[in-house]
């Protein structure tokens, strides 16, 4: 089986503590060869967190930030200021990608907010997700898919020896089908939207972003996350949380798909606030014993696949481990342990399997 991926891989989800971008890029670089990534540091501020990052990127739609968040401008507005903050700094962060990867030639995952949660996070011009209006909702679709386009292709100019995968994340995917988005005034919610509606817009991203020879997937680290609604979509991989429940059905049919995997097996934050015992902090935390466990490390991947029946064999051929989620909330040591520790562990889907 020929994968998105080398065998037996570890990543991370795109999020990382600090601000330095150098640093963090040589980090995830150093630490997972196999399946590196463009890190993302919302401790910067304004514009580093994911529907800045997102928004800054839509082709021909513009924000810029209110009190209550990220808001779409009306028609014939420019770029203000909060916008071009957002876009100087994703070019800071490919000038660190294009230097840390110099004859770099490999996998390399982009992420990025996708559809449906950026409709539900961006504001209309009035005020209210952008979830409320199904025309602007496939406004911010179009103008994302432009946008996504363009910076894959920035990301391949400047990384010529670079295998593109894209994920899009979408944490509020669940809570958009449910229809559990607040309104404005919190008395009430968006209208759900149909499940067909949902893979449609997801769908044509997909078959946009896969026409360039990418492979495109979702991350969402919710319960129960839509699994089944995203193979029907036409994801290339799914990415989400091994630690809790998810549709055994769903993953088993995506498997049989050809779709793959990559399973969440260790907390995302970890060493910081009262108490915390990540790895590094001096603290005796669980973070800490999974960590320096391989074996343990890896258990919910090779646990979700016994229960899925499929032959050990294929376990590091079909699935990737990461984080449960992004590390910006982890402290600095952490972070670096828990790549670490995913990239020993990674090599016991292959060597160990079972």
């Amino acid at each position: 089986m020929t994968g998105p991926w080398p065998v037996g891989a570890a990543t991370g989800v795109g999020s990382m503590p600090g601000t330095d971008i150098d640093d963090a890029v040589q980090l995830v670089f150093g630490e997972l060869p196999d399946l590196p990534y463009l890190p993302e540091l919302p401790e910067r501020g304004v514009g580093s967190d994911m529907l800045g990052r997102a928004a800054s990127v839509l082709a021909e739609l513009h924000v810029d930030l209110q009190p209550s968040g990220w808001r779409l401008l009306g028609a014939g507005a420019g770029a203000g200021g909060d916008e071009r903050r957002a876009a100087d700094l994703l070019r800071r962060d490919l000038d660190a990608l294009e230097i840390g990867a110099l004859d770099y030639a490999g996998h390399l995952k982009l992420q990025m907010t996708g559809p449906w949660t950026l409709a539900a996070g961006v504001e209309l011009p009035r005020g209210g997700a952008a979830l409320l209006d199904a025309g602007a909702t496939r406004d911010v679709a179009e103008a994302l898919t432009e946008g996504l386009l363009g910076h894959v292709a920035e990301v391949q100019r400047r990384v010529p020896g670079a295998r593109m995968i894209v994920q899009l994340d979408e944490p509020s995917l669940p809570a958009v089908l449910a229809g559990h988005i607040p309104t404005p005034s919190g008395f009430s919610t968006v209208p759900a939207v149909e499940e067909s509606t949902a893979a449609e817009r997801l769908g044509g991203v997909f078959d946009a972003v896969a026409a360039t020879g990418a492979v495109v997937g979702v991350h969402c680290c919710a319960t129960r996350a839509p699994l089944g609604l995203l193979r029907q979509a036409g994801a290339g991989f799914l990415s989400f949380d091994g630690r809790v429940d998810v549709d055994l059905d769903a993953v088993g049919e995506a498997v049989e798909a050809g779709i793959f995997l990559v399973v969440g097996v260790v907390p995302g934050a970890g060493g910081r606030g009262a108490g915390g015992g990540g790895a590094g902090s001096g603290g005796g935390g669980p973070e800490t014993g999974i960590l320096s466990d391989p074996a343990r490390t890896v258990e919910p991947a090779r646990r979700l696949w016994r229960r899925l029946g499929f032959v050990p064999e294929r376990l590091g051929e079909v699935v990737a481990v990461s984080p449960t989620c992004g590390l910006a909330g982890a402290s600095p040591a952490y972070a670096r342990a828990a790549l670490s520790g995913l990239r020993k562990a990674s090599r016991l889907l292959v060597d160990e399997p079972s």
